[in-house]
């Protein structure tokens, strides 16, 4: 990284660094404030965001929007309890959701200040929205019961089935298909659908349209779904929307289709992509209405497949592929002002850039680099880009259109940033499995001195199909260790993103094979080049496919660890099979279901390597995790009490995959620090 961007970095986050006092730890990382959901507006000349701040006391974060000069300068709040901005289509107006009696609505507030209004009355929380390129209409999503799709007002229907009698005490829910639950969520029937409404002359919501009838998916898709899953054509007659609609085979299918549909539900949806068995998404028309640009997949069951550009003639139907030979998988697009440049980020060699894409020539340029860009937005001479790397977290900036004169703007944590100091970080690659190159890096501990060493966090990420990027993480981030006095290192190992798509598809139905060899090459090249690692006291770590990992090098290659921590990992390949609820998961990563390919499910499976398991092991487990259930959790730790392995269980009732609430990241962290203190001090 260029000491010009770690320095313009550095400078949104905090006033000039004096002599910092003490490291940085979880509280730190907890009470960071958080940047999202920034935009531009229409002229170019101010920008809106969302920011979370922690209430440690309430053990939650709060929303809250403000406002701020796009050239830089004090930033204004706006509201408190509001989420999601959006600037009306003539910059005179910002848009948001926050609650009115317990239900979320879409609110109205001038944007040069005044009192804000609800727009809307809806009986159920909106769950997303958009306007109107002209602003008369407003799409929004909203869950409910698809049986009450045919009623006169679905949304009543639904409201009325949720209103059960005081005296109806029984809690039983019957299923006869999948997904019986969801990420975190038992399902109870109700879909996220797409609605329309048109803005009445009083500007607020009128009569909303169920624009998604007979469509039984969820728009947008869950659990992280957002609002760039649908989108208005520019004359605004159309919306068009991405939805997976496979019925009883959901829960073992990706193949989500792109839909158009009147907003005046006039006519029925229709497929624009049914010759696709695979995942289409994140529609985008141009400026003119003649084209639509989308993302999409090419092998159905792969949710990791590359991400590919589609350009779609509405009028011939005849499509063809943007960019076909840039080996990266797109995120969401944005279109340039003049309609020829498509924007996106995406995972490169250990970051999460922006580039540009010129849609005639397909050429690809990185704009922003040196760090993840983590949200975007486009104006007419302008960019604005909110953006992290290693050591500090998401700020706002601008450049011009290509990339240049990045200028920081936001100054959000400032105060806190200021006094604490950071430890410094380094690429290095090294010669993996196959003699593949493979990335990796090294953080070194706050306060590092040449001569010495330094105990090691060795972090293993998950996925498998993600990376441990250069990029702030309020999770799994490396200077919670360093400043506990750990060294950290960790490798991209094949199956990460980011390296070409061979390079991640490499890890299907080789889970414990080239990435623990990438793992073991990559463990040898730091301990070569970073004389201050102390390969007498180090550990290893990981989540997810990073636990598995763990539970995997347990019985494999647990001679240089010391400690290892498991969170969230899968301990039995094959009940995993079963357990999950994303079934098309397991089945890609292992060439079928278990019934069909058993041997598949044995090959890499922890459990059959118990009998050799000797490092103390503490394994965390969030309770309303559904992706890796409990049981994955309460296995290993029976098998490390049974083996007679010194071993802790953390279980955290209410979390999910994912630790979020801020005392429990607290304790998450502690409780992690003081195990690999126990393990490492000499």
């Amino acid at each position: 990284m260029s000491r010009l961007a770690v320095a313009a970095l550095a400078l949104a986050i905090a006033a000039p660094l004096h002599a910092a006092p003490r490291a940085f730890s979880v509280q730190d990382l907890v009470m960071f404030d958080r940047v999202s959901e920034a935009a531009l507006s229409p002229d170019g000349r101010r920008v809106v965001l969302q920011l979370r701040e922690t209430d440690y006391a309430a053990n939650k974060g709060k929303s809250s929007l403000w406002t701020l000069p796009a050239a830089g300068g004090k930033a204004t709040r706006l509201r408190d309890g509001a989420n999601t901005p959006r600037w009306s289509h003539d910059g005179a107006a910002i848009w948001f959701l926050a609650a009115k009696d317990e239900v979320q609505q879409i609110w109205r507030m001038p944007a040069a200040g005044g009192e804000a209004e609800a727009i809307s009355a809806l009986p159920l929380d909106v769950g997303s929205y958009k306007l109107s390129p002209d602003g008369s209409r407003i799409a929004f999503t909203a869950e409910i019961f698809i049986d009450c799709s045919d009623d006169a007002s679905p949304l009543a229907c639904t409201t009325q089935r949720l209103d059960k009698p005081e005296d109806a005490k029984a809690s039983g829910l019957l299923y006869d298909r999948l997904f019986v639950r969801h990420w975190d969520t038992w399902g109870d029937g109700r879909r996220s659908q797409l609605f329309v409404a048109a803005l009445d002359d009083d500007g607020r919501l009128g009569e909303p349209v169920l624009v998604s009838k007979g469509l039984d998916g969820d728009i947008p898709s869950k659990p992280f779904g957002d609002d760039s899953e649908y989108a208005f054509s520019p004359d605004g007659t159309q919306i068009y929307f991405g939805v997976r609609t496979a019925g009883a085979e959901e829960a073992w299918s990706t193949n989500f289709d792109i839909h158009v549909v009147p907003v005046d539900g006039s006519a029925a949806a229709r497929n624009l992509t049914a010759d696709n068995p695979a995942w289409d998404a994140h529609p985008l028309p141009s400026a003119d209405g003649k084209t639509l640009y989308y993302l999409a997949m090419k092998r159905p069951g792969f949710e990791a497949d590359r991400f590919g550009i589609q350009a779609l003639d509405l009028a011939s139907g005849e499509r063809r592929e943007i960019a076909a030979d840039w080996d990266r998988s797109a995120g969401a697009m944005k279109l340039s002002a003049d309609g020829r440049t498509l924007y996106t980020a995406a995972d490169d060699k250990g970051e999460h850039p922006l580039f540009a894409i010129d849609i005639a020539s397909g050429k690809v340029t990185k704009l922003v680099g040196n760090g993840s860009v983590a949200g975007f937005d486009i104006g007419a001479k302008t960019l604005l880009v909110a953006r992290n790397d290693l050591k500090t977290p998401t700020a706002l900036f601008t450049t011009d259109l290509r990339g240049r004169n990045l200028k920081p703007i936001s100054r959000f944590n400032a105060e806190r940033y200021r006094d604490l100091r950071t430890g410094d970080y380094e690429f290095f690659t090294f010669k993996g499995a196959n003699g593949a190159t493979v990335q990796g890096y090294v953080v070194k501990p706050v306060g590092f001195r040449p001569g010495r060493q330094y105990p090691v966090a060795f972090i293993i990420h998950g996925g498998p199909q993600g990376a441990m990027n250069n990029g702030w993480s309020f999770r799994w981030n490396p200077q919670t260790y360093a400043g506990q006095g750990f060294a950290v290192v960790t490798i991209n190992f094949h199956g990460s993103t980011g390296y070409g798509q061979a390079f991640t598809d490499s890890i299907s139905q080789d889970w414990g094979g080239k990435p623990l060899e990438d793992l073991k090459l990559g463990w040898a090249a730091a301990l070569r080049k970073y004389r201050f690692l102390d390969a007498d006291r180090a550990c290893a770590l990981g989540a997810s496919y990073g636990g598995y990992m763990i539970n995997w090098i347990a019985g494999n290659w647990n001679e240089p660890w010391k400690c290892l921590v498991n969170h969230d990992g899968v301990f039995d390949t094959r009940a995993m099979g079963y357990e999950t609820e994303e079934l098309w998961f397991t089945e890609w990563e292992n060439g079928g279901t278990v019934y069909d390919a058993p041997a598949n499910y044995e090959k890499f499976n922890p459990l059959n390597h118990v009998k050799d398991w000797r490092v103390p092991m503490l394994v965390i487990q969030g309770d309303k995790d559904f992706r890796i259930p409990t049981a994955q959790s309460l296995a290993t730790f029976s098998a490390l009490q049974r083996r007679g392995i010194p071993s802790q269980l953390l279980v955290f009732p209410d979390e999910n995959h994912w630790v979020l609430k801020p005392q429990n990241s607290v304790q998450w962290h502690q409780t992690v620090e003081a195990w690999l203190k126990r393990w490492t001090n000499p």
